[in-house]
């Protein structure tokens, strides 16, 4: 049976979700991120792109690049709810489907369509549903593995949908860049380069004895099948998160006691919310502090039980940056957050004598997720971070993963 998957990727999907809340915003560069030295751009529109401006590129780039770009500063609670709509989509029409980010996901449909043609039936379906439903645009590719489908995607955005059969391997794909093959970063490629693999066809040219000594005999046979067009790894809708965590790098660097507690906090409020809308609870606090100098640490603690509520991730995080950080003066300019060790909620030996005060937190907890799933995230405010939210957490300066 030939495998058909599919691989969708949202168009430029925070900037597209704000462009559609705000239609003035429509054919304006804009970008999403924080502007100024520390910032990062997290996505853009199309706009902006003509002026060289991507996703991940330093805000300082993007604001030389576009000075007439519009900033926002991005919501997440609202992209993260306008994927979630997009996702049931997909599970109406595919068995198994596998998110990557929040704006893309593979798609199996073997089985359910016979071939290449069924799936680009299929993809332009799911397109036309979510630009009616949702008033955004995705593109798609489709093609008999993951690695293809992907390629695919890209071709011709936005908006694209391309079927990739392995037929136009040798026209498609070979006289791509080397980059475009995975596991192959900045270093990988200058090795290549210096080898004289330019292009995806260039590396099947090499003999495996010399393409082992540039990159390793792992790399080598990997790097390999994929140029060939390779790749039979399974689409899996099973993937277990192992951590869940936050960071944020900041504008100014911290040094005021109350501002650094209020961030860890903030950060520890949006691991437990994380976890309680996952159903899953963690047994391990980490944290992440980097100084203006770029020295970092990474500290953890293993709870007695596992917990899903902030004010026993607080309570860790504190000691440990109190206990084991020392500042000895220097200002903050990276904080993070995270727990792991996870499992689903309730699982765990439950205890015979339950904690009157941690009872009370999950009450409030439960009351306040459900107002902000009817309300939006800024519903309720721990009134510690008012000022922090009233503010727009302009401090900070950088807050979304990046999209494409």
């Amino acid at each position: 049976m030939e495998r058909v998957i599919l691989h969708l990727d949202m168009d430029a999907f925070y900037a597209a979700v704000e462009i559609r809340e705000n239609p003035t915003l429509a054919g304006k560069p804009l970008i999403i991120g924080h502007p100024g030295r520390r910032g990062v751009v997290s996505t853009c529109s199309y706009e902006a792109r003509r002026f060289g401006v991507h996703s991940a590129m330093p805000s300082m780039i993007a604001q030389r690049l576009c000075p007439e770009a519009i900033w926002l500063s991005g919501r997440m609670d609202l992209y993260v709810r306008v994927s979630r709509e997009i996702r049931k989509i997909l599970h109406d029409v595919a068995p198994v489907v596998e998110p990557l980010s929040i704006d893309e996901a593979f798609l199996d449909l073997t089985g359910v369509v016979k071939d290449l043609e069924g799936g680009r039936r299929i993809a332009l379906d799911l397109k036309e549903r979510i630009r009616r439903t949702h008033q955004l645009t995705a593109s798609v590719g489709v093609a008999p593995n993951k690695f293809l489908a992907k390629i695919a995607s890209d071709l011709e955005k936005p908006d694209g949908l391309v079927v990739f059969p392995l037929d136009e391997i040798a026209g498609r794909l070979w006289p791509m860049p080397i980059q475009k093959l995975w596991g192959v970063g900045p270093k990988t490629a200058r090795r290549l380069e210096a080898g004289g693999v330019h292009t995806i066809g260039d590396l099947l040219k090499v003999s495996p004895e010399s393409l082992e000594t540039l990159v390793g005999a792992s790399s080598a046979v990997h790097l390999r099948a994929l140029a060939r067009g390779e790749d039979d790894r399974p689409v899996q809708s099973d993937h277990e998160a192992k951590s869940i965590s936050e960071e944020r790098t900041y504008a100014t660097d911290l040094t005021d006691p109350g501002r650094i507690d209020r961030a860890m906090l903030a950060r520890a409020e949006g691991v437990a919310r994380d976890l309680r809308r996952k159903g899953l609870q963690g047994r391990t606090v980490h944290i992440k502090v980097r100084t203006g100098d770029f020295t970092t640490w990474t500290r953890s603690r293993t709870l007695p039980a596992p917990t899903d509520l902030t004010e026993v991730i607080i309570g860790a995080a504190r000691e440990l940056f109190q206990e084991r950080i020392r500042l000895a003066g220097r200002g903050i300019r990276l904080l993070g957050v995270g727990v792991s060790g996870l499992e689903p909620a309730g699982s765990g030996q439950t205890s015979l004598f339950t904690d009157p005060e941690e009872e009370k937190a999950r009450r409030m907890a439960r009351a306040a997720d459900a107002v902000r799933d009817r309300l939006g995230e800024e519903a309720v405010t721990r009134a510690r971070l008012l000022r922090k939210r009233k503010a727009k957490d302009s401090d900070e300066a950088s807050s979304l993963p990046s999209v494409d």
